[in-house]
């Protein structure tokens, strides 16, 4: 089916209404290696009731309505789907805990040509059922690469952070663990691309990856370390270009940059293969 840029720009993607509990909460950071250190308070502080905390990368598994392009009546051909960039911005601290409505829409939709693909861009926001605060709001950028040519325009697409040229100002390592993807996919992303070897050796890889979110969660981890003195509560906006996977069991380096006014540009690599995973990363971090 062709890709309908109309009905496809309109879709009505579902609002979701989703519970969580101090597990959800503990279970999403386990994913992302925390608590591998036990004794590590730091690490505690996300992975133990007592006093437990959320990190404010957990909103993209808040409000989540699943993978709606995968629904053959949008036209779009799901296999091709690549996700290109995420972010969020923050305007409440996220809950350990809570009931959250999600409501997502799509923004933009722009045609790079037969054979290039299609951009489509969408957000999320997230709302406290209770009070109807607005906690937070999520932009993704999705590659449609089996979509273009419908005729639609070409832009104009929001130009990629510039990244400084000067050496970095921080920079950390965390390893991620073999079975890392495993425990991610528990927090509602079961892609099988990222457990069953058959299907990752199908679509080329050697073995299966890693979650480009769970990745992204990673690296929101490091910037709450180098960036906010440990308070999760600091990082308000992250932004980030997806530009290779990881594979699990490989270590994430993090390297930062400080812009100056709370602002600072960073991008992650994988330490084993010196391949740059995230690039042209932007955050804003809080006053203390």
């Amino acid at each position: 089916m062709a890709i309908d840029p109309g009905r496809l720009r309109d879709w009505p993607i579902p609002e979701i209404e989703q519970t969580y509990t101090e597990r959800d909460t503990m279970l999403y950071a386990l994913g992302l290696g925390l608590g591998a250190d036990p004794l590590d308070t730091r690490q505690l502080r996300y992975v133990y009731e007592q006093d437990l905390q959320a990190l404010p990368s957990m909103a993209v598994v808040l409000g989540y309505p699943g993978f709606w392009l995968g629904n053959e009546e949008t036209g779009a051909d799901w296999r091709k789907v690549l996700h290109g960039e995420q972010g969020f911005e923050i305007f409440k601290p996220l809950p350990a805990k809570g009931s959250v409505i999600g409501r997502s829409r799509v923004t933009g939709l722009f045609d790079k040509g037969a054979g290039k693909g299609a951009v489509l861009l969408s957000e999320r926001d997230v709302v406290d059922k209770a009070s109807g605060e607005l906690l937070c709001r999520l932009t993704s950028t999705t590659m449609l690469r089996g979509d273009g040519g419908f005729g639609g325009p070409s832009g104009p697409l929001p130009a990629p952070h510039p990244m400084p040229e000067r050496a970095p100002d921080l920079s950390s390592r965390i390893a991620t663990s073999p079975n890392a993807a495993l425990i991610y996919r528990l927090s509602g992303d079961y892609n099988p691309l990222h457990a069953d070897p058959e299907v990752a050796r199908k679509a080329g890889f050697d073995k299966p990856i890693l979650h480009g979110l769970c990745t992204f969660g990673v690296v929101c981890r490091a910037l709450v370390e180098l960036c906010c003195d440990d308070d999760p509560k600091r990082l308000v906006k992250m932004q980030v270009r997806f530009s290779s996977p990881v594979y699990p069991g490989e270590t994430i380096v993090t390297e930062v940059w400080k812009d100056g006014d709370g602002a600072v540009s960073f991008r992650a690599k994988v330490a084993e293969r010196d391949i740059v995973v995230i690039n042209n990363g932007a955050a804003t971090i809080a006053a203390a």
